[in-house]
């Protein structure tokens, strides 16, 4: 009799378990339909491919990994552990336009190395200012090619590491650590290492305003590289660096040219700089022709607009 009841609890048991998991599996069949379809819609693969996604999922699960083992333990964390984290971390908006925007810039990058020559890491401007009199530029050159070196590296490998975070988005992960039922401590030792200073995107920044956002070089990417070229145009034009590295890439050519004209450049300049980008077509005269502040007037009611 005994034996009859717990051979019967036993198969409820499992009955039960293999209920939820049915479910489980039809839930994710059903999500991943739909998500299927909005990326093979999605109608600018510049944006949005099969490469992209790949390394915004591989940032993801590297950023993971990193706040479940600390560097003290030897132990790796379960892959389930992961892939939980990277669920949660995955419900930030900010966080995945962040990665998105940086799997952009590392494919450009190897883009136009491959077909214009550009180097990625250490272009002809930053090899002029290293060489230069300028001790502090020439420190500032260093250190950012550096971190472009790094940022090249980790981008073959889909990775990045938790320091190259702006605070606010690292401050996010730690709260989804957190949220996983993990105590304080556990965020401690990447808190602790965590410095803002040190990030390749601070680097930049620094670089671009010791030299000039307008400086001879800094907004022509052949000179510059891309990343320099970035950092210089996001900060002449006023716009997010993550913005703008999605215009270079993007199939709609407004927000760069208007871009390019705010922060400046001729016409004949924007048009260079443009074709860089997109080969095989023109920017829109009628924009390029546009004014530099009326270009600016442009960007800036667009950005109100995305704020509301």
């Amino acid at each position: 009799m005994d034996g009859t009841q717990t051979t019967a609890s036993s198969l409820a048991s499992v009955e039960a378990t293999l209920r939820k998991q049915l479910a489980q599996g039809d839930a994710a069949l059903s999500a991943a339909t739909p998500i299927l379809q909005r990326i093979l819609a999605h109608p600018d693969p510049g944006l949005v491919n099969d490469e992209t996604v790949a390394r915004v999922r591989g940032m993801l699960s590297d950023l993971a990994r990193q706040l479940l083992q600390p560097q003290a333990l030897a132990e790796s964390a379960p892959a389930s552990r992961v892939a939980e984290l990277v669920g949660v971390l995955a419900e930030s908006a900010a966080l995945l336009s962040h990665l998105h925007a940086l799997a952009i810039e590392g494919r450009l990058a190897d883009r136009l190395e491959a077909e214009a020559g550009i180097d990625p890491v250490l272009p002809p401007l930053l090899a002029g200012l290293i060489a230069g009199d300028d001790e502090v530029l020439a420190g500032a050159a260093m250190a950012a090619m550096s971190a472009q070196a790094s940022f090249m590296e980790q981008q073959r490998r889909m990775a990045l590491p938790l320091g190259e975070l702006p605070a606010d988005l690292f401050a996010g992960a730690l709260d989804a650590l957190r949220g996983l039922g993990d105590s304080d401590e556990a965020a401690e030792a990447p808190a602790r290492a965590y410095d803002e200073g040190r990030g390749r995107l601070t680097l930049l920044t620094r670089l671009v305003m010791r030299t000039g956002s307008n400086a001879p070089g800094v907004l022509d990417v052949e000179r510059a590289g891309v990343g320099v070229f970035l950092t210089a145009l996001a900060l002449a034009s006023g716009q997010e660096r993550g913005l703008t590295a999605v215009s270079l890439a993007s199939d709609q050519p407004a927000r760069l040219v208007l871009a390019l004209r705010s922060a400046g450049l001729a016409p004949a300049a924007a048009r260079a700089q443009f074709v860089h980008f997109h080969r095989d077509r023109s920017p829109p005269a009628e924009i390029t022709d546009l004014r530099a502040d009326e270009a600016a007037a442009l960007l800036a009611s667009a950005a109100r607009r995305g704020e509301r």
